[in-house]
């Protein structure tokens, strides 16, 4: 009678092992697992994902205690978590809000998983679609929007929020606060320097980052003492450098020295000396820089190439085609002097890119894409703008990290992206090639995993193909 007994639970506990079998949604084996903290790839793991999140990373032989309904044979493949795209904008009206939207599966059919969204004139219809996708309703990256950024009056910008006082600021920033904005965009373009500082320092105190152009009136000490929590564009950086930048500020400050003037006295008075002791300061203050090469280098080169002929505008909405006129109007308005100063400004400022890595300040990748910057492409933008940055003098790694380690840790949700790891979001990309040895491998996306979905190869072609069609028909 032992022996029966003795035999049925054994049989019990073996079917009870394998009705047990731990569910999972997708099981990826086979995979070099791209380490972007440490730049070290890892072998002979399975990752297995279960709704938004990875489940396990596993040892192969492991996998026979999980059961999915999808399986990715990824041999020879290398996995890294989905990129970031740390500065963009929706924007150009009411008109155009298909044409935004179309632009969520641009960026996914990309890799590009996140955007931080630095706003213009359609935060209603972005924050609705920040909450579709966050519930699953929708396809697209996962969205951190400023809503309306902080001016001065009358801005050249549409849809900011004007203020001229302390009290204006602060009404200001309990509206963005009403509509729960992921952190605060602020820029340069009449914003009272004292009401711009005073607005670093409210930001900071209700907990909501701040990040934005600087104005030249201030010093970059001025503003990174504040607690600006990123600078965006690398002109600021570069004004920075001068030995005399306290000087140039108060001259713009007093109206005996206008910005465009400014720029020749800041490139003979830049001083490597002086640009480390600030750039320092910029990183003991948790400062960080969105240098967004890819936009600066295409405007300050518009003489060498229109970009007409791009393949790439098969996917971009008429409407938000006719937005790039504005700056390749004032480009072309642009003297044979004014041209070599642009291309000076560039090449000085991009240049800059490994004393800010050696200085310890924290680089953002992102790249002004979207509404109004002519040619800078969603999704495919950031591409490029990891390109530049190893260009200009970052190794692969430093530029990954600037996407996908650098973008979660502005918002201090490192703990739940940056990694193929247990418990993080399973926010993946499937490449064919080793990006660390080749940024531009980035580019050879066989897969995609957002939000617990999967999108193979022939998804994201699809929605290339829909997204195309839809802009051909005018949609």
């Amino acid at each position: 009678m032992k022996k029966i007994t003795t035999c049925c639970i054994v049989v019990l506990y073996s079917f009870l092992g394998h009705a047990q079998k731990i569910k999972a949604d997708i099981i990826i084996t086979g995979a070099h697992i791209v380490d972007v903290k440490t730049g070290k790839i890892i072998d002979n793991k399975a990752v297995l994902i279960k709704g938004q999140q990875v489940l396990a990373v596993e040892d192969k032989g492991a996998i026979s205690q999980y059961s999915a309904t999808t399986i990715v044979q990824a041999n020879g493949k290398y996995i890294m978590p989905g990129l970031w795209d740390m500065h963009m904008h929706f924007g150009g009206g009411d008109t155009l809000i298909e044409e935004n939207k179309n632009l969520l599966p641009l960026y996914l059919a990309n890799g590009i998983t996140t955007i931080r969204d630095a706003s213009a004139d359609l935060s209603q219809y972005v924050l609705q679609w920040r909450s579709a996708i966050a519930a699953g309703q929708l396809s697209g990256p996962r969205i951190f929007t400023s809503g309306p950024k902080l001016e001065g009056y009358k801005s050249i910008w549409i849809g900011d929020l004007e203020v001229g006082t302390i009290d204006e600021m602060k009404k200001a920033m309990d509206s963005l606060q009403k509509i729960k904005v992921d952190f605060v965009k602020i820029t340069d373009n009449t914003i009272k320097p004292d009401i711009y500082l005073a607005a670093i320092r409210e930001a900071n105190r209700r907990g909501l980052k701040i990040s934005g152009h600087v104005p030249y009136a201030l010093t970059m000490k001025e503003v990174t003492d504040a607690g600006l929590g990123s600078v965006e564009h690398m002109a600021y950086v570069l004004k920075a450098g001068s030995k005399n930048e306290k000087e140039i500020a108060d001259k713009i400050a007093n109206g005996t020295l206008t910005n465009k003037d400014a720029t020749p006295l800041i490139l003979e008075s830049f001083d490597q000396s002086s640009a480390m002791t600030v750039y320092k300061t910029m990183a003991r203050n948790g400062t960080a820089v969105t240098p967004t090469l890819s936009i600066s280098y295409i405007t300050a080169y518009l003489d060498k190439d229109d970009h007409k002929n791009d393949v790439y505008l098969q996917y971009i909405g008429k409407g938000l085609q006719r937005t790039y006129n504005w700056r390749v109007q004032r480009a072309a308005q642009d003297s044979k002097e004014a041209i070599d100063m642009r291309h000076q400004v560039f090449e000085k400022s991009a240049s800059l890119l490994p004393m800010l890595h050696k200085a310890g300040v924290t680089i953002l990748a992102g790249t002004d894409a979207g509404y109004l910057n002519s040619f800078d492409y969603p999704g495919l933008g950031l591409h490029h703008e990891l390109e530049m940055m190893v260009q200009y003098g970052l190794t692969p790694l430093q530029a990954l990290q600037a996407s996908v380690i650098n973008g979660p840790a502005f918002f201090n949700k490192q703990n739940e992206y940056g990694a193929i790891e247990k418990n993080k979001r399973a926010d993946i990309l499937v490449l064919d090639e080793n990006p660390l040895q080749n940024i531009s491998a980035t580019q050879s996306i066989n897969s995609v995993i957002v939000n617990g979905k999967l999108f193979n190869r022939q998804m994201l072609n699809n929605l290339l193909v829909d997204i195309k069609t839809k802009v051909a028909a005018g949609n």
